[in-house]
């Protein structure tokens, strides 16, 4: 058996072969404890995962600026090098991928890497329009059983997303009635950069570009440090989706860990107005999100660039919660950002009697470090807080609201199928147009 076959099937505890607490195998006939790893995106938010995967075997590097492999290689000096994404993933031996690509890319590299059997941890967003969120979640569907994936919302992994979820489910705030998300950056951009100078011997601009419409070489796109290098080029339609797929992705998380929540039924959206060229900066859109077994249909908000939901109460300024998350339920209200929380319980009950907290030893267990839980999921159980199920369904449901938004009225949503019902307009605003010779469920 190939060793990629033998981690894959890692789950089923066979003859000679021990899994043990910490997701390290061991026994006769064990193959070597550590993942091959390919980092496609070796610069930027990727040094972000330099500690968490120096564990591992880093196999290969790649990245559209030579450069940045410079770099990345003083801590991985034994990669082989790449330019072309679709090259490195045919680097043989390869376990795992790390894609930190431009959001752009992100689809594409998932897909591909997922049809070759391997594992994927992919930054946020997962895709950048709602058929690339469909096509890459149905991949890892057919997958699941021998792979592992976790998307990058790793702020999931502070213990107050399990706390807040806890008070929702059980009954904090009474029947649960209504969500709210927001983030209030505010970056604004007139449109896309004029031609301006020519691209660095060291970057090979045409495959940064990729599957989008050509735009020319501007040194806007890329002037910020590593880690925040995206706030250049995201807001722009072809290369991203602005706060929708940056922060959105990580707040709405908020929200989306404790409904519970299936794909909505409908969508509507306002805010400034349509550029585009680039994605707005004031934006509030609105989910249908059906019904479950523990609470009925509810809306599902989300807000950015200073628009904002109704406080609870005077006493509660939300504007000074930059990222942030409400729940509103019969008899009361949470508050919460990512690390803290506030019930605001009001009317005869405001008491809370009614409510009985859960012993301490049944709270659910804190997320330890979100991109080892990948790294561990890969070689033991194949399970991880954000999978491409469960964070397709949530970019799936941002992008929709998008639609809404650029149609400007209220649009009725198939998830099943994946297609708006009430308005063609939209239906074709699910899917983008890729440049000739890029493929994205290849």
């Amino acid at each position: 058996m190939k060793r990629r076959e033998f981690l894959k099937s890692a789950t089923t505890a066979g003859a000679g072969l021990l899994i043990l607490r910490n997701g390290i195998l061991r026994g006769a006939d064990a193959p070597s404890n550590k993942l091959n790893i390919a980092l496609i995106g070796a610069w930027g938010r990727a040094s972000q995962h330099y500690d968490s995967i120096s564990s591992e075997n880093i196999v290969a590097l790649c990245d559209v600026d030579e450069k940045h492999l410079a770099l990345a290689a003083e801590r991985f000096p034994g990669a082989k090098h790449y330019i072309d994404w679709r090259k490195c993933l045919e680097h043989k031996g390869i376990d795992a991928v790390v894609c930190c690509t431009p959001d752009h890319h992100h689809a594409f590299v998932s897909n591909w890497a997922l049809n070759r059997g391997l594992h994927v941890y992919c930054e946020k967003p997962l895709g950048n329009c709602v058929e690339e969120a469909r096509v890459v979640r149905a991949n890892y569907l057919k997958n699941k059983s021998k792979l592992a994936t976790q998307v990058g919302t790793q702020r999931h992994a502070h213990e107050n997303f399990a706390r807040v979820r806890e008070l929702v489910k059980d009954g904090a705030i009474g029947e649960l009635q209504a969500a709210y998300a927001w983030g209030n950056r505010q970056i604004r951009r007139p449109g896309y950069l004029p031609a301006e100078g020519e691209p660095p011997a060291t970057l090979h601009y045409d495959l940064w570009i990729g599957p989008s419409p050509m735009h020319p070489y501007n040194p806007g796109y890329f002037g910020a440090k590593p880690g925040a290098n995206c706030l250049n080029w995201n807001m722009f339609w072809d290369f991203g989706t602005g706060q929708v797929g940056d922060m959105g992705s990580h707040t709405l998380d908020l929200a989306w860990n404790a409904l519970d929540a299936e794909l909505p039924t409908s969508a509507a959206g306002e805010g400034e107005k349509f550029n585009p060229e680039v994605s707005p900066v004031e934006l509030h859109t609105t989910f249908e999100i059906p019904a479950n077994d523990w609470r009925k249909a509810i809306q599902l908000h989300w807000y950015q660039g200073g628009m904002m939901p109704s406080s609870p109460n005077k006493y509660v300024d939300l504007n000074k919660i930059d990222h942030g998350a409400m729940f509103k339920g019969s008899k009361g209200f949470i508050v919460c950002d990512f690390t803290s929380r506030l019930v605001i319980p009001f009317g005869k009950e405001a008491d809370m009697t009614y409510y009985k907290p859960r012993p301490k030893d049944q709270l659910g267990a804190p997320i330890d470090h979100f991109q080892k839980q990948w790294i561990n999921a890969c070689k033991t159980d194949l399970k991880t807080s954000c999978d491409m199920d469960y964070s397709g369904k949530l970019i799936e449901t941002m992008h929709l609201g998008l639609v809404a938004y650029r149609v400007g009225k209220k649009i009725s949503y198939d998830g099943a199928a994946g297609r708006v019902t009430d308005c063609p307009e939209a239906d074709a605003l699910l899917k983008k147009k890729y440049r000739d010779g890029w493929t994205l469920n290849g």
